[in-house]
């Protein structure tokens, strides 16, 4: 029995942004020798850029995780060269870069339609061969979900985030270019005594409304899962966005954004994520921050405060993190925390390969038989 490996090295919740597969070429066909008929050859392998399929939806769909290009047809009588044979597809999603399970890049998938190839089908007998046909390669490959930072701040306006971004990375954030999307958000790199950097992305453009693509909204949410965690940035006073807009509360805030997320993507929420309780400097922070903690400790007793905004999973926050970005009150905190949080994430990861490992050891495939 074929044993497989767990695909999925980075999971958060349902969120997957790394898959592992297992790809065959097609095998050629038998040649003709008595009339020097050649085998068609094996179909390729293909990874296709597609809009709207996601990793998790590759997973879910072929949960062996299992691709084989078509066989080439014999030769024969009545067709001396044999048909090739047909070559298979896995559509992925726009931004993602395909490797060997060593990580030898394959390719890049910047925009809808782009190819890699990734398993060559066999060649058919023919009088080189003895008309024996071969078999196609075989390989695990691995598809990354390209990430643009470490962090992304998630906030409405107002939060101070531009301003937090500063803070942290002691420097002005640069605006970053992909490939891959026309969002350019800004970039700021925390630098550490250890001379570990850690990027933080600002992607702007988040409002109330986002899902169902107000303003840049959508744009933002879609990038918001090429980020490893979220930094959710709110005005410990709370904001207004306009004056026909109704007043927020820094509680109503955080189940806003996280409402934001869910109805994008639900999986979204389940990503590792800090509060940031901003703006500590104004009149009444204080009062304001325990009110917050402890509607925060017990949502459900607050949930009429949010009249049809109530997510279906309130967000569990790794730690929740009073600063000022005007003051720098608080700053080298939220900078520990935030590589506290991320250290934490690299040992599960990389605890989950060597797991992965151990079992390839344990149980070797027999695939390529």
């Amino acid at each position: 029995m074929v044993q497989f490996s767990r695909a999925c090295l980075r999971k958060f919740g349902n969120l997957v942004d790394n898959l592992r597969l297992y790809v065959r070429g097609g095998s050629g066909g038998m040649g003709l020798p008595r009339l020097g008929g050649q085998g068609g050859n094996g179909g390729d392998v293909w990874v296709v850029a597609k809009k709207d399929v996601t990793l998790k939806r590759i997973k879910d769909k072929y949960p062996q995780k299992r691709f084989v290009g078509g066989a080439g047809a014999n030769s024969s009588v009545r067709s001396l060269r044999g048909e090739r044979g047909e070559d298979k597809q896995i559509f992925a999603p726009v931004g993602i870069t395909v490797t060997t399970d060593d990580g030898k890049i394959l390719g890049d998938l910047n925009a809808e339609g782009d190819r890699v190839i990734v398993a060559k089908g066999g060649p058919g007998g023919s009088h080189y061969t003895a008309f024996e046909p071969s078999k196609g390669q075989v390989k695990h490959i691995r598809l990354d979900l390209k990430l643009i930072a470490d962090m992304g701040l998630v906030g409405f306006p107002n939060a101070g985030k531009s301003s937090l971004l500063t803070a942290i990375s002691n420097a002005t954030p640069q605006i970053a270019s992909y490939s891959f999307t026309t969002l350019k958000p800004e970039i700021g790199k925390l630098m550490y005594k250890d001379y570990k950097q850690i990027s933080v992305a600002d992607l702007p453009g988040l409002i109330e409304g986002a899902h169902i693509n107000k303003g840049m909204g959508h744009k933002f949410l879609k990038h918001v899962e090429r980020t490893r965690q979220l930094l959710f940035v709110v005005d410990v006073c709370g904001f207004q966005l306009a004056s026909q807009t109704p007043f927020r509360s820094a509680f109503e805030t955080v189940q806003l954004l996280t409402k934001e997320l869910e109805l994008y993507k639900e999986e979204l929420v389940s990503k590792p994520a800090l509060l940031v309780v901003n703006k500590m400097d104004l009149p009444d922070a204080e009062d304001k921050l325990q009110e917050l903690k402890e509607h925060l400790q017990n949502p459900d007793q607050f949930s009429d405060l949010l009249p049809d905004m109530i997510p279906k999973k309130y967000m569990t926050f790794k730690h929740v993190v009073p600063v000022s970005a005007t003051t720098g009150f608080g700053i080298d905190h939220l900078k520990s925390c935030i590589r506290e949080s991320l250290d934490e994430d690299a040992a599960m990861e990389t605890k989950a390969i060597h797991q992965e490992r151990l079992q390839a050891l344990r149980f070797p495939s027999h695939e390529h038989l």
